[in-house]
Order: C-alpha cells, then sequence, then structure tokens
C-alpha cells in the first residue's frame, strides 16, 4: 500500500517502521520538516508535503497530538474517500479526563470532511509497536467496511489482531477506555488488574 504519515512522533516511527517492513511505501509529511526529514530516513520513507502524503494514498496516518490535528488536516486538504486512522487521544495529561465534547475521531470526520475516518491505535502505548511484543487485539471503529478492511490489514502488519466494534459513534466510548488506562496508569495502578477476565 501507499501510505501517508502525518506526524513525526514516536507512533508514526513505531508504525511506520513496521509497515516499512511489510513492504508498505511510506510518505511522511510533519508540521517541522527537519523532523520530518530525519524520520524519513529513519524509515526509508519519502518526505513530502501534507498535502501529497494524502492524495492518491491507500491510508493516511493521523499521527500529531490532539492539538495539532486542525492544523495538519487544514494544511493536507482534500482526504475525501481516504481510510483516515486516528490514533489521537485528546486527554488530560496524568488523568485521562478526556478535553473534547463527543469524540476525538469525530472532530477528524468533521474537520476532514468526506474522510473514511477509523479510530485505531489508541489505546496501547507507542512501545508495544517498537518492541514488536506478542500480539495484541486492537479496538477499533469506523462506519466504511473499506477502510475498515485496510486498517485491519495495517494492525495485522504491525503486529497486532483487529478487532471492529462497531461505527464511528462507538468512538467516544472507545477513547474513553484509552483515558481510563491512563488515568490508572498515571495512578501507579496496573490497568489490567482493573479488568475482568471474562471465562
Amino acid at each position: 500500500m501507499r501510505i501517508g504519515i502525518l506526524g513525526t512522533g514516536t507512533l508514526a516511527r513505531a508504525l511506520g517502521a513496521m509497515w516499512s517492513r511489510a513492504g508498505h511505501e511510506l510518505l511522511v509529511a510533519g508540521r517541522s520538516q527537519d523532523k520530518a526529514v530525519r524520520l524519513a530516513k529513519e524509515l526509508g520513507a519519502t518526505v513530502v508535503t501534507p498535502r501529497e502524503a494524502v492524495a492518491g494514498r491507500d491510508a493516511v496516518l493521523l499521527a500529531v497530538a490532539w492539538d495539532g490535528v486542525a492544523d495538519i488536516l487544514r494544511e493536507a486538504g482534500d482526504l475525501a474517500g481516504t481510510p483516515l486512522i486516528d490514533p489521537t487521544n485528546a486527554v488530560e495529561h496524568g488523568v485521562g479526563v478526556l478535553l473534547t465534547e463527543g469524540s476525538m475521531a469525530g472532530r477528524v470526520a468533521e474537520l476532514a470532511p468526506g474522510a473514511h475516518v477509523v479510530k485505531a491505535f489508541h489505546l496501547f502505548p507507542t512501545e508495544q509497536w517498537a518492541r514488536g511484543a506478542a500480539p495484541v487485539t486492537v479496538a477499533m471503529c469506523g462506519d466504511d467496511p473499506e477502510a475498515l478492511r485496510v486498517t485491519g490489514e495495517l494492525v495485522r502488519d504491525a503486529g497486532g489482531v483487529p478487532a471492529v466494534v462497531g461505527g464511528l459513534e462507538r468512538a467516544r466510548q472507545l477513547e474513553e477506555v484509552a483515558g481510563f488506562v491512563i488515568g490508572m496508569a498515571f495512578a501507579g495502578q496496573d490497568p489490567n488488574a482493573a479488568i475482568p477476565k471474562v471465562a
């Protein structure tokens, strides 16, 4: 696949490395040209503008901090018909309380009219993907079946197991789960111990 990556942080690096090893062609764009050049060199990718990163791509990863989403999507322009993977968490640092009304994925859909937004990759820390640990289940949601299929392939290529839990209306619920996990972790508690194990 031809994948556009908007962002140059740790998640862009970790997923980009996995996808590059799986044989996908990566195009990287960020708000910092220097960081984009460094990341592209590391991944064997091509540095492009945000607009070029989304044009004609099979999928686009929105790997920026939640408060930078509006700016990067404005620069990217038309994403109509493109699977847009949203791993952003709009949460209060160290607390996990969500800072948006509705879902962040819903906000992304508003900012990128016509894009096929899929909420995914928002729950596990970057280190999960960087170290290539044992497969984890990646809960995701979205309204477009083809976008969900494409995202599912990329989840598998990153070493995860995709699990579609419904349409994009479920995004707020998934984001609340991330907030819970983040809050517990920063409080020094193990989130895994607070979730019942189903026999």
